[in-house]
């Protein structure tokens, strides 16, 4: 049998949505048969631990992602491999710059993973960026949005065909997570006869909203004993702090940080709270709802009304809106929704469908 190898393309491991993404795709695809390399433009981040001993880790060094272009335009010349799958704009930019430059044959498969027409960035490339994606992802083999709310973004904002974009929902659960959900959490909030605990996790950043999140709970603690806790790293921590001791909540509000197994936190929590302005799929709803646990989501672009079923599995309220959102955080920990119902809704979204669907486009 001829050697089938599959190479992916990240900037960096950060411990962020797309790169979670990517690492499971490559746990499910060690099982299938192929070769797998991981490039990396930096070898930063603090996912690298959790690459799969039989993936063959390449870093480019280059830093930025722009200036990986010749480095990885050299692999696909030398290596040849079958499929190169790339994850986020301006990496899939890179990519399908780094094809052309090699005049390779490999099979490359872009990743969308946000909502364009919402997705906004302070660097001067989100300027350029959304140009560049309308001249290049077309020479790509297959452009995937991670939800059909961001492929029919995506082919709208960039004027594409109806249909020009394939829908591949995230490998969100596989056994290894449950097993991760339900290790002993050793922690004071989680003992019994402590007050419930609402669980949001991700980036401290501006798309998340977690400044919205920290108002309306201080609304919920007016009626309600219970506690807040924000699992993840980011630039405004110093901003949401500060928040947190104006609005007097600061002894029931926790930000511990970026953590390795955020689903026993995610298992022992009351209800988990996702106070996006926009995603892509939002994988820790995913994941928060297969370890059992109750949620509420703001109805952003897009992914939460998909995985939700428009509300059939967890309450969806309008982004930026503080009143709405407490409201829905204190009727679903008063009526939560079956655990069972959650983490039934949760294996929809399974490494092992995902990972099928990705190797049937990359081979």
């Amino acid at each position: 049998m001829s050697e089938r190898r599959i190479a992916f393309f990240l900037p960096t491991l950060a411990g962020g949505g797309a790169e979670r993404v990517a690492l499971n795709l490559l746990k499910g695809m060690v099982e299938r048969d192929v070769l797998l390399d991981l490039i990396v433009a930096d070898i930063d981040g603090p996912y690298l631990d959790q690459v799969p001993k039989q993936v063959r880790l390449i870093d480019l060094g280059t830093g930025r992602v722009t200036k990986a272009i010749p480095a990885l335009a050299k692999y696909l010349k030398e290596t040849k491999p079958v499929g190169l799958l790339s994850h986020m704009n301006h990496t899939n930019v890179a990519a399908i710059l780094a094809k052309e430059l090699a005049r390779s044959k490999t099979k490359l498969v872009v990743v969308e993973h946000s909502t364009l027409s919402v997705a906004t960035s302070d660097l001067r490339r989100s300027k350029l960026l959304p140009a560049a994606m309308k001249w290049l992802y077309p020479r790509a083999n297959t452009i995937v949005g991670v939800s059909q709310g961001v492929s029919t973004d995506l082919e709208r904002e960039l004027g594409f065909q109806a249909g020009t974009v394939k829908t591949v929902y995230n490998p969100v659960i596989d056994p290894d997570l449950i097993a991760k959900a339900k290790v002993p959490l050793d922690h004071p909030w989680f003992q019994p006869g402590t007050p419930p605990v609402f669980l949001a996790v991700g980036r401290l950043t501006p798309p998340k909203d977690f400044s919205n999140l920290v108002r309306a709970f201080a609304k919920l603690r007016q009626q309600k004993s219970a506690r807040l806790m924000i699992l993840g790293e980011g630039e405004l921590r110093g901003e949401l702090e500060a928040e947190i001791e104006s609005l007097g909540i600061g002894a029931d509000v926790s930000l511990p940080g970026f953590v390795q197994n955020p689903y026993s936190y995610m298992y022992n929590s009351a209800v988990f709270v996702l106070s996006s302005r926009w995603e892509g799929l939002p994988t820790v709803l995913i994941e928060a709802m297969a370890c059992g646990c109750a949620v509420v989501s703001t109805d952003c672009p897009s992914g939460p009304d998909e995985i939700l079923a428009d509300g059939k599995y967890g309450m969806l309220v309008p982004i930026e809106n503080a009143d709405a959102l407490a409201d829905a955080m204190i009727k679903t920990l008063d009526r939560p929704i079956d655990k069972s119902t959650s983490v039934d809704r949760g294996m929809y979204f399974s490494t092992d469908l995902a990972v099928s669907n990705y190797l049937d486009l990359l081979l």
